[in-house]
């Protein structure tokens, strides 16, 4: 160890008391540059006393001394001003303190071994060569779904603040996804982010939610809809330091007809622009075709390069500088083996029973005829809405014959209920009411339905299709609700016959998968095949996992029931839907992915968003979802990092049904594009264009008019212009936009460099031999309970203290049942977990500072030397303070 060179001799505990304040002695302390000397000493009661003291200089001075003053004065001996016999093992705890405090400067990739995670190769090259050096952030990442983007922004985080450049940072997301991201950033990262919620808003102490929390999650929404928010987030006392927006393609801008459509989503992103120094913008689709709606997208990061430029007749841009894009194809492992292995989709064709066929075309002749009407109604906003409403109940006759029961039942008693009340209003002769008196819905409110959470998706979708008629009287509303009557007996007919034909094709898919032969009164008839590739399909095993997405609640209990019956263990199922709770899903999620009992996961689009699923590799669309780009999401779930199996997906599909056959042929379709241009067809499923139209339009238009040849004809036109090979290869070039390659030669040199930083970084048991001595030395009570794994009992207050006025994050806790200080160490094979102590972690950082405070006098004339032992390999930090050069003057 370093030899320590001292003016002072300290007392173990630190500190002298006011008692040993005598004339004659020497004390530093009093004046910031100089020893004093004692003339005399004056008490006022016990605790305070009127010190008379001579300066160097000769002149005499008094000053007033309290208990709290001990902390800052030392006794000098007389006539040894320097001396070799200060206490070495203090100015060796307060070295080190200051080596963890720096330690970001000679361990390149601190967030790396301060967090949870084990990043991929091309995670590194993101945060540390892409956006690290650049000074200020002005960056679109734009990584392909699954690649680990909250990974990459929680290492930037925790990188810049370990670097003393990021004390507040705003994250703003989805709604469906502020949860996920608050979860990640505190498991992995130990972030304690917070969400923006209406309660928060008006409990806010100071009125301004913003200024009171550093580490902030706002929902996408919320902020772009409420002006009042957006108020208190400009105020110029909220500037963050770090503004992280993803899914960011949903704050563009379009330009057409010569003028551009600010929307409210871009008007977000241009104030969060503006109020920050770091700007990071996360989206795996940038572009979506339009050169000029992606240079108004990019204007979010540099207004000046390229807001407008598009007028000027500038067609590209180079934007290598500004973005970085890895597409899944090109991602690596470190030895060098592709990251995502291939996938394939199935198609499963069923055709519909006589009384089933029968339901489908009575309920389709009812959407279509209400459509009719409800396009005569000549007001937009009650046509789209009652639109919306039968587009409803169409895709829930699609889904199952309970979904359709249910649903006609609810519909039918609500326009019942509507009817007695108009009525009874009429009766009284009361003024004329309206009977259609539900909420009304423009395009906008339809397409932020398209993206909002599914808990509230399921809300306004109830309320609307029970409320939502083209009735303008109370005769056709009488009308409407006979029509309802019928159609309800005829889905009670086909829900109590039991015969099920998607149903059937169903089980025997599950049987094919877990290797059981299908129950005889269940199953009638032999599977039909699923199309052929060169994939070998899954070996039979009742080992593996299966997915299964539907869109509605009453076909996922309907399946529930179904399955536990047909696999004869009700517990092999768990569900995921948009009315459970954040901690129900988390607890089914964790039980589908580690108990092995566990073999169906049966969800609605509520675990399409944000959840990791890549413990299983098969998956079934039972229902097949309007927008494309939810089809994208849901088979995302389990082709992502991790996953190490070939990822099969069935699509079933009912024949001889007009959305069907629409449906039948975009799948036909894709699937010949996949044995031509590889699995990377599905990621991007939601860029689909059909002749400028949406999917959903598309099958719109086949309900309503697929009973003629020409519509017909024309809509097989838009699938196959749609998704031929061309068009397909346009889109994925589009999807490369200014991608970056990482080949193998490239990740062996960054292997290379996770090596020499793993090497040069502090060494954990560094951490561990200080933080076990500083702890004791401020009367904490910590012992070893596993071979480097240690219990705390004890917290003392003045480090709980001392966090309260140092610590952002979650407080210290009074007591810790296990901690450990290397990530190998935090939970090994059959033991619990522990506390992962290292830079960052709260305790840590009270110690460190109560320990520089108690010893900053120490530090202020000593200096260590290096210990050539350890030069090699973590180089001893080498102090030149204050004092160096009268301690050398004083030393010769």
């Amino acid at each position: 160890m370093g030899v320590l060179v001292s003016e002072a001799h300290q007392s173990e505990d630190w500190r002298m008391r006011l008692e040993d304040l005598q004339p004659d002695a020497t004390v530093r302390g009093i004046l910031p540059d100089a020893a004093v000397t004692v003339i005399s000493v004056q008490w006022h009661g016990s605790d305070a006393l009127t010190l008379v003291y001579r300066r160097p200089t000769g002149r005499v001075a008094d000053e007033i001394l309290y208990r709290h003053d001990e902390s800052r004065l030392e006794i000098v001996e007389a006539g040894r001003p320097w001396s070799f016999d200060g206490d070495g093992a203090s100015f060796r705890l307060v070295s080190e303190a200051h080596r963890i405090r720096l330690a970001h400067l000679f361990d390149p990739v601190l967030a790396v071994h301060t967090s949870l995670v084990e990043p991929l190769p091309h995670q590194i090259t993101a945060v540390y060569e892409a956006m690290l050096p650049r000074q200020p952030l002005r960056f679109l990442l734009a990584d392909d779904p699954g690649a680990g983007k909250t990974i990459m922004a929680g290492l930037l985080i925790k990188e810049l603040i370990a670097r003393g450049d990021l004390k507040r940072c705003l994250i703003v997301c989805p709604g469906s996804l502020a949860e996920q991201w608050q979860d990640e950033l505190h498991r992995r990262f130990h972030l304690p982010f917070e969400i923006l919620t209406n309660e928060g808003l008006e409990a806010a102490r100071t009125g301004n939610w913003f200024f009171e929390h550093d580490l902030a999650i706002a929902r996408l929404d919320k902020l772009s809809r409420n002006e009042n928010v957006q108020e208190k987030l400009a105020v110029a006392d909220c500037r963050y330091d770090l503004v992280v927006c993803d899914e960011a393609h949903k704050l563009s801008a379009t330009f057409f007809g010569g003028e551009v459509k600010y929307t409210k989503r871009y008007r977000l992103g241009q104030l969060l622009s503006g109020l920050t120094r770091h700007f990071l913008l996360m989206t795996a689709t940038p572009h979506n075709g339009k050169e000029e709606d992606f240079q108004l997208f990019l204007a979010l990061l540099d207004g000046d390069r390229f807001e407008g430029k598009f007028r000027d007749g500038v067609h590209q841009v180079e934007v290598s500088d500004l973005m970085r894009r890895m597409v899944k194809e090109n991602l690596l492992k470190f030895d060098g083996r592709p990251l995502f292995p291939e996938r394939i989709a199935y198609t499963v064709p069923y055709k519909l029973s006589d009384d089933e066929a029968t339901l489908y075309k009575q309920v389709t002749e009812y959407v279509r005829d209400e459509f009719n009407r409800a396009e005569a109604l000549q007001n937009d906003k009650r046509a789209g809405t009652v639109g919306f409403a039968l587009t409803i109940l169409q895709r829930r006759l699609a889904s199952s014959p309970e979904a359709i029961y249910q649903s006609l039942r609810r519909r039918r008693e609500r326009l019942d209920k509507r009817l007695r009340e108009l009525e009874l209003l009429q009766r009284g002769a009361a003024p004329a009411v309206p009977v259609n008196d539900g909420p009304q819905l423009d395009a906008d409110d339809i397409e932020d339905l398209e993206e909002a959470p599914e808990s509230e998706v399921e809300t306004a979708e109830e309320q609307i299709l029970d409320q939502a008629t083209a009735a303008s009287t109370i005769a056709e509303l009488k009308a409407e609700i006979a029509i309802l009557v019928r159609l309800e007996a005829l889905a009670t007919e086909v829900r109590r016959s039991g015969r099920d034909t998607k149903w059937r094709e169903l089980a025997n898919l599950l049987a094919e998968i877990f290797g059981r032969p299908p129950n005889e009164h269940a199953v009638g008839e032999d599977p039909a095949p699923y199309g052929s590739g060169p994939i070998t399909k899954p070996v039979p095993s009742p080992r593996q996992k299966l997915v299964l997405f539907t869109e509605h609640r009453d076909t996922l209990n309907y399946l529930q029931n179904r399955i536990g019956s047909l696999l004869g263990r009700p517990q092999s199922i768990v569900m995921i839907h948009g009315g459970m709770g954040r901690e129900d899903r988390r607890k089914a999620q964790e039980s589908f992915l580690h108990d092995p009992e566990v073999q169906v996961l049966l969800a609605t689009d509520a675990a399409g968003e944000g959840i990791n699923l890549q413990r299983a590799h098969l998956m079934v669309n039972y229902d097949l979802p309007w927008n494309p780009n939810r089809l994208e999401q849901r088979f995302g779930r389990i082709h992502r990092i991790g996953q190490t199996e070939v990822c099969h997906l069935w699509n079933l599909v009912a024949e001889e049904t007009r959305e069907g056959d629409v449906y039948r042929r975009l799948l036909d379709k894709l699937e010949e594009a996949r044995q031509a241009l590889g699995g990377q067809v599905f990621d991007v499923l939601g860029k689909l264009q059909f002749g400028g139209r949406t999917l959903r339009e598309l099958l719109i238009e086949a309900i309503r008019y697929g009973d003629l040849p020409e519509v017909r004809a024309r809509l097989n036109q838009s699938v196959e212009n749609g998704v031929d090979r061309p068009h397909i290869r346009e889109l994925l070039e589009e999807r490369a936009l200014a991608h970056d390659t990482m080949d193998a030669s490239r990740v062996a040199q960054v292997r290379e460099d996770m090596e020499r930083a793993e090497a040069r970084r502090l060494q954990p048991h560094y951490i561990e031999s200080f933080f076990v001595e500083a702890f004791k030395r401020l009367n904490g009570n910590i012992r070893q309970r596993e071979p480097r794994r240690f219990e705390i009992s004890h917290v003392p207050a003045p480090i709980r203290n001392r966090d309260r006025q140092i610590g952002s994050g979650e407080p210290v806790l009074t007591r810790y049942e296990r901690v450990a200080f290397e990530k190998d160490l935090i939970a090994p094979a059959g033991q619990p977990l522990a506390a992962f102590v290292c830079p960052g972690h709260p305790l840590l950082d009270a110690v460190l500072d109560l320990t520089l405070e108690r010893n900053r006098d120490l530090l202020k004339r000593g200096t260590v030397l290096v210990d050539d032992r350890d030069a090699s390999t973590t180089p001893r930090v080498l102090f030149f303070l204050e004092h160096a050069t009268d301690l050398h003057a004083g030393c010769k």
